[in-house]
């Protein structure tokens, strides 16, 4: 049966226009389809205009606290609606970059409306039936809105209304303890809203080192957010012009909700089940070639159950791309995933944690600790909370680490680099400009070297026996 494409690809976020484009600009004919813009929820209601956010309320928040260096202001006055703009700004800038006029330039046919497969072979859009040696599905996820009584009729926003607001709400509560929840309920709070997170975990970003997420805490508490661990919202109602969220033990009024409770996968109209792919609640099931139940079609990014960002959407798609123009015998690696979560402090991580690696490794692990006090340009830019831990095994593989600091975002890319060329933690001690923040790496890669040492109670008598033969040559 001759063929449409040699790509069809479902979705126009950060997976599918990895996909798209480099397919084109391998010369492949393909169709990208998107129901609404393209640039997915990264570039309208997500990593663009959060950072955009944080950033501003950094900048806020740095004014506010200026005394401690010597530097008085008057009282300063925030205009939101400014910082609104600066975020709108930014989207509007990156946005050509993801254009439709970008995609069809490079070949790309871009059709926009809302299709469903019609067999295991045809995806139908707009009463066009497309067909193609190989699909791709990478349509993403929304907000997921628990079933929580009085939700609907109280109202709320989420990641998708929320750069939208023409006002700072007086008073907010976040439901959920997550990165979204956290990034822009600290966000919002230094803009000048009152907040309270409810969280329904013992600790903030429970996929987080609990040491570093409990620096974050601290940090939120200071600042004055409201924290409410362990605690489920059972109803939401209105009184006297207010959101009561009634927790069970408290009722909290407040003039906003953020619902940051998860995020649920796109593809409910997609007639997955006419197309032979198998799915669940959490997303379309796929083996390590990223191969749905129809060998003919692959998935990607967060419609898929795995890690949700950006980042590694881009980085599962070229494993789509190379199976699904080529032969499928490529697997996707998911040894060395970073992330990190912008609050402030950052919080950043790669690997294994402290626990899966004792789980994995048992005594077969040393864990290294270095604190930002020891790093001296943390001293001198007032950013000493928070610390660098390295996991390696006893031969210094390294297995995981946690930065929780100062641009922890930035400062891990030199452990990926490290293990993801299966560098020992001994390359990180090598020579830093000093004074950076990068040198907690350095530092704190050193330990194992020092820790062994220590250990080593037989090289120790031997130095002390060389040294003192030393000294006895020279007298």
């Amino acid at each position: 049966m001759a063929v449409d494409y040699d790509l069809v690809v479902i979705g126009g976020g950060s997976g599918g226009l990895v996909v798209a484009s480099a397919a084109a600009q391998l010369k492949a004919k393909v169709a990208l389809v998107e129901k609404n813009r393209l640039g997915g929820d990264c570039l309208w209601f997500g990593c663009v205009p959060s950072k955009s956010l944080i950033h501003a309320s950094r900048i806020a928040y740095q004014v506010q606290h200026s005394e401690r260096f010597g530097v008085y202001t008057t009282p300063i006055t925030i205009n939101f609606q400014q910082a609104i703009a600066h975020v709108q700004k930014v989207i509007a800038t990156i946005e050509p970059h993801d254009s439709p006029e970008r995609f069809e330039g490079l070949g790309v046919e871009v059709i926009f409306g809302s299709g469903q497969f019609i067999n295991k072979n045809t995806f139908e859009i707009n009463g066009q039936k497309l067909t193609a040696r190989a699909f791709v599905i990478a349509t993403g996820s929304r907000p997921a809105i628990p079933p929580i009584s009085g939700l609907q009729e109280s109202g709320y926003l989420t990641n998708e209304q929320v750069f939208s607001l023409t006002e700072c709400p007086e008073s907010l509560a976040v439901i959920g303890g997550g990165p979204i929840g956290c990034e822009l309920g600290q966000a919002l709070h230094r803009l000048g809203t009152k907040v309270t997170l409810i969280n329904s975990r013992s600790q903030l970003l429970p996929k987080e080192d609990p040491d570093a997420a409990k620096v974050v805490e601290q940090q939120f508490i200071q600042e004055g957010i409201k924290i409410i661990n362990n605690t489920r919202v059972e109803n939401i109602e209105i009184i006297e012009g207010k959101k009561a969220v009634d927790t069970g033990k408290e009722k909290i009024l407040v003039d906003e909700i953020l619902l940051a409770a998860g995020r649920s996968p796109n593809l409910e109209s997609l007639n997955l089940e006419i197309a032979g792919v198998d799915y669940n609640q959490k997303g379309i099931k796929v083996n390590q070639k990223l191969q749905t139940t129809n060998p003919k079609i692959y998935a990607c990014g967060d419609v898929i159950d795995g890690y949700q960002f950006t980042h590694v959407a881009s980085h599962e798609a070229v494993t789509v791309l190379t199976n699904a123009l080529f032969i499928p015998f490529s697997k996707v690696n998911y040894r060395v995933i970073p992330w990190a979560t912008f609050t402030d402090p950052e919080l950043a991580r790669v690997g294994l944690s402290e626990s899966e690696a004792r789980e994995k490794y048992g005594q077969d692990i040393c864990v290294l600790k270095q604190d930002f006090t020891n790093v001296d340009r943390a001293q001198a830019e007032g950013s000493t909370m928070g610390f660098g831990k390295i996991i390696t095994k006893n031969n210094g593989e390294i297995l995981g680490a946690h930065l929780v600091g100062k641009a922890a975002g930035e400062l891990i890319h030199e452990i990926v680099l490290a293990m993801s060329n299966n560098l020992k933690v001994s390359a990180l001690t090598g020579i830093h400009i000093y004074p950076t923040l990068s040198e907690v790496n350095s530092k704190t890669a050193l330990l194992l070297k020092k820790q062994k040492f220590a250990q080593n109670i037989r090289l120790q008598n031997l130095l002390n026996q060389f040294f003192r033969l030393m000294r006895s040559l020279i007298h």
